[in-house]
């Protein structure tokens, strides 16, 4: 039986059951107890408060203006290629600088912050020729962050932290072409995304992430590849983690740069068993509210959005301050459109305190872990 999404990769590898690896190894159970307890956690989080993500990562670390001797560190200081930008590269060479930002965000009412993983598969990394670095990129920022979110649960443990690992869309789209005058041209195939995402949400779940988040969403075929890897890695070591998934609209259309309007994007990936859906990026809270809202009375999940502080100016920054947004994000709560709020492009510890401050006066949007509406 071939995979339904035109991979041609056999759906008996999928179904393939670990049971008996499973009862063999203690490690193995262990590590399903700690999963378990997890998601019950993050769910009962869900039904008491709205949860705050955390803001932008790169933003934070334009910050510290780190030079590219800064970015390759003592032990890529001979690598043959220019690495500065290479932000995923900072979890091994500047761990101290993203420890920090996490903390930034976990005590501006953070709940929820995301690995420093976007960029961290097979074939984004292969643009600086650092493929071989993938798992430990992913495993040293699950790691980083987890640390950080156990020291400020330990300090209010009526207000547990979680670690999202953050697996972004890449740099391909596995259903348009990037040539326009060969429209059949594919640059990456479902296979080859779906072998990238299993070794990256592999390592993610060793460095101890608590959920995953497929995010920035362009091309829904690339997610659903995301999204298949990590049902092979929960059938292959019998763990259930919680998956946050979060599309992107591109633009006043409405619809995703692969031509999906919200509900289509909603009801495209309703089969998949998911903590949350939503979306990020692109648009500032205030353009985004209506595609909010059409997710959020066409689904029984919990509801995430993390916009950015407004739209880019002319120079490519975002000048949205914390009040402004806080301000348009409080007609979500009003509405009850959302369950998990944050921020993208241009956020700061700064608006996330602002928009927790706001979101703490709202009780949370009702969840009912069931089938999805959208059918």
């Amino acid at each position: 039986m071939a995979c339904p999404f035109g991979s041609g990769f056999p759906l008996q590898s999928f179904f393939r059951s670990s049971k008996k690896d499973f009862r063999c190894n203690p490690s193995r159970r262990f590590e399903l107890q700690l999963k378990n307890q997890e998601m019950n956690k993050i769910q009962q989080a869900l039904q008491n408060r709205i949860l705050i993500l955390d803001g932008a990562m790169g933003t934070m670390l334009q910050r510290y203006k780190f030079s590219e001797e800064d970015f390759r560190g003592e032990r890529f200081k001979d690598f043959h290629k220019s690495v500065q930008g290479n932000n995923d590269l900072l979890s091994i060479t500047q761990p101290k600088a993203i420890a920090e930002i996490h903390s930034k965000y976990f005590a501006a009412g953070a709940d929820i912050v995301e690995t420093n993983t976007f960029s961290s598969t097979t074939i984004a990394m292969a643009d600086y020729d650092m493929q071989d670095l993938v798992y430990e990129l992913n495993y040293e920022s699950a790691k980083i962050a987890k640390k950080v979110a156990e020291e400020f649960t330990v300090k209010e443990p009526h207000k547990p932290r979680f670690v999202a690992g953050a697996i972004g869309p890449t740099n391909k789209t596995a259903s348009m072409s990037p040539d326009v005058n060969d429209p059949g041209f594919r640059a990456i195939s479902f296979e080859e995304l779906r072998v990238a995402y299993k070794q990256q949400c592999e390592a993610l779940i060793d460095g101890g992430v608590d959920l995953l988040l497929v995010e920035t969403i362009f091309d829904t075929l690339n997610a659903k590849a995301a999204l298949f890897a990590i049902d092979e890695i929960k059938e292959e070591r019998n763990i259930d983690i919680p998956i946050m998934i979060s599309g992107t609209i591109t633009d006043a259309s409405g619809r995703t740069l692969s031509g999906q309007t919200a509900e289509a994007f909603l009801i495209s990936i309703s089969h998949i068993p998911l903590l949350s859906v939503g979306f990020n990026c692109a648009l500032g809270a205030k353009q985004l509210t209506p595609h909010l809202e059409v997710i959020a009375n066409r689904t029984n999940l919990a509801v995430s959005a993390y916009p950015n502080a407004g739209l880019p100016n002319a120079f490519g920054e975002y000048d949205e301050s914390p009040e402004q947004m806080a301000s348009q994000v409080k007609e979500y709560l009003d509405k009850q459109l959302v369950n998990i709020i944050g921020g993208c492009c241009g956020t700061t510890p700064e608006h996330i305190k602002a928009i927790a401050e706001i979101a703490s006066q709202y009780k949370p949007r009702p969840v009912f872990q069931s089938e999805n509406l959208a059918v």
